[in-house]
């Protein structure tokens, strides 16, 4: 049986991290990962054959990761800002227009909101409203690399008024009190329900969501990394193993013991290893599956689609360059109502009707994710579906997921001035280049229990207990993943903090 100091239980962004903080202070780290790949769900892959495409196959932005991570593993890794924010189409019986947020022109921005909503009410109450955010953002986001805060000093740190209309209360209430337009209602409401199945009129899981899409790295941007999703895996495996961590793939985990014994089953048959600690990359229902205990399996909602196209489409309002709408986030379907809507539709275990989804072109910003002899002949289009919960999946996964998809096309195409699939790249056998992801499919293909993305619902980054967020109920086993406490997303928060926890 080897042995080690520390076991790392799967070998995901998080798992990479520990393992470079670990084994850079001198711990003899040993790294398991079941595929025979590292870097879990943010990795990139040729998604289609004979498309010499590397996509963001699941994660496709960067916002959480912290640059003090990156500057203490020493990341070869770039990423962009993204000059556009969002687009968000908008018809009415006067004609078609489109909120559009840019980050390089404030004149431009304020004037797409006097087109859209009529006055300056809203887009004054947009900026008070980010600028709250922003200066929570700012003194939020290091908190996150330290021992964990109680709630009352973490109020203390925002100010009164953020607590009570991002922490206290439902982040729907204060959306509707701040804001008149349906419209930027739902363009703000959108990043309370990323890959959460919440009713922001109510359930404060919406909070938390907003939260981690706002506060990364002290601005909350969302930044797009050179070389695709992969490039980050690839950094932090380089970095992992530049500080002597040694790392076998190939190797699924089938038994985690209190006393720190792993049991993994590959190629050569079953081994065990011992370490002094366990530090877990995987989430908690597959966690207690190992150690013989019950499970409880969480529901993830959302579909992915991922897509080639030969040229972007054209949009509804000839006033806005394409390139502009899709290099940032394009909102569709995802006004206040359309989103109430929707999820009234879900919890009845209906497909929405009018799905609400967003779409971002990776390629814009870098193309160097596209092979050479399809720079300039193709863009790459991803899709977020909101409010498509596990559940919609479950009786017949193969034909709710076409029908999901059938119904998110409907949606996209009903705010273009024409069908996306005509805009579809093929593959050399002439099959559309599109790839879609429910959170079945997530659980069977990537191993996430209800196709939860976080692993399991997202927490409040303050805990009345302290320390790290990463123990469990067994002391020598930490969380590392995006299950432990502030984890979630693409961060290295959850990795780096299981290390400070055994380092500290």
């Amino acid at each position: 049986m080897g042995s080690y100091d520390v076991v790392v239980a799967g070998g995901g962004h998080n798992g990479l991290v520990a393992a470079a903080y670990l084994a850079g202070a001198g711990r003899k780290v040993l790294v398991l990962e079941r595929f025979g790949h590292v870097g879990g769900l943010a990795i990139s892959a040729r998604a289609f054959p004979g498309v010499d495409v590397r996509l963001s196959r699941y994660s496709y932005l960067v916002s959480l990761l912290p640059s003090q991570i990156m500057r203490d593993l020493g990341l070869r890794l770039e990423l962009r800002r993204r000059r556009y924010a969002s687009y968000t189409p908008r018809s009415t019986r006067e004609g078609d227009t489109g909120l559009l947020v840019d980050n390089g022109d404030d004149l431009r921005t304020a004037a797409s909101f006097r087109t859209v909503t009529g006055g300056e009410a809203d887009y004054e109450a947009w900026r008070t409203f980010y600028g709250m955010v922003a200066e929570v953002a700012r003194v939020v986001a290091p908190t996150l690399l330290e021992p964990l805060r109680t709630a009352a000093e973490v109020e203390r740190l925002v100010g009164a008024e953020a607590w009570r209309d991002l922490f206290a209360r439902p982040i729907g209430e204060t959306v509707d009190e701040r804001f008149r337009d349906d419209t930027v209602r739902g363009v703000v409401l959108t990043d309370a329900l990323i890959g959460t199945f919440a009713d922001p009129a109510t359930d404060l899981l919406a909070n938390r969501c907003f939260l981690y899409h706002v506060i990364g790295d002290g601005t909350g941007e969302w930044n797009v990394p050179v070389g695709g999703m992969g490039a980050v895996s690839g950094a932090l495996e380089a970095a992992a193993r530049r500080a002597g961590a040694e790392i076998r793939t190939g190797a699924e985990i089938v038994g985690i013991s209190p006393s720190g014994e792993v049991t993994y089953v590959a190629e050569d048959g079953e081994h065990t290893v011992s370490g002094g600690h366990v530090l877990v990359n995987l989430p908690p229902a597959v966690l207690d599956r190992v150690m013989g205990r019950p499970v409880t399996v969480p529901e993830g909602a959302q579909l992915k689609v991922n897509m080639v196209l030969t040229r972007l489409p054209r949009l509804k309002d000839a006033s806005v360059d394409p390139r502009a709408a899709f290099s940032g986030t394009f909102h569709i379907n995802e006004g206040h109502d359309q989103l109430a809507t929707a999820y009234a539709q879900a919890v009845k275990g209906e497909i929405p009707e009018l799905p609400p989804a967003e779409v971002y072109c990776h390629s814009l910003t870098d193309p160097s994710i596209l092979g050479p002899g399809l720079r300039g002949r193709a863009e790459t289009m991803t899709l977020f579906g909101l409010h498509m919960p596990a559940r919609l999946f479950r009786k017949n996964p193969d034909q709710a997921r076409k029908a999901a998809l059938d119904a998110t096309f409907a949606s996209i195409n009903a705010v273009l001035a024409e069908p996306l699939q005509d805009c579809l790249l093929t593959t050399p056998d002439g099959t559309p280049c599109v790839e879609a992801k429910t959170p079945v499919d997530l659980e069977r293909d990537a191993g996430l229990p209800g196709g939860h993305i976080f692993h399991t619902d997202l927490s409040w980054p303050y805990a009345e207990e302290g320390g790290w967020g990463v123990r469990t109920e067994d002391e020598r086993i930490l969380m590392c993943g995006a299950a432990a406490r502030r984890g979630g997303a693409v961060s290295g928060i959850g990795g780096h903090n299981a290390a400070m926890a055994l380092l500290r």
